[in-house]
């Protein structure tokens, strides 16, 4: 699993009932050989992803390839990879916890 597959596989499990007028812009740098940089856009019940940097971007999240692909399989608990400083956080940090929601996304 990398990085790439999950960020892209995210524009098509979103829930734009579930968002509701939810907005948010969040840009993730993820550093390895599984990560990339990723950004994610939900506006008007849209979720769209781009690879690369965008600096208009509200909210950041920067981590390590195995922190985050651990957060996303649940190995690895998100509030304590804050907490030791392997996920930093920038901006809008409501957004970012927003992700959390497991109704915005469904499951595969």
């Amino acid at each position: 699993m990398d990085c790439r597959t999950i960020f892209f596989a995210m524009a098509d499990r979103f829930d734009p009932v579930a968002a509701g007028d939810w907005s948010a812009h969040i840009q993730f740098n993820i550093a390895g050989p599984h990560g990339g940089d990723f950004t994610v856009k939900i506006a008007d019940g849209v979720c769209t992803v781009t690879e690369g940097d965008d600096p208009a971007a509200t909210s950041g999240v920067r981590a390590a390839d195995e922190t985050w692909l651990g957060i996303v399989d649940g190995s690895v608990n998100p509030l304590t990879a804050f907490m030791t400083g392997k996920v930093k956080l920038s901006g809008n940090m409501g957004d970012v916890l927003k992700l959390q929601d497991p109704e915005l996304f469904r499951r595969p």
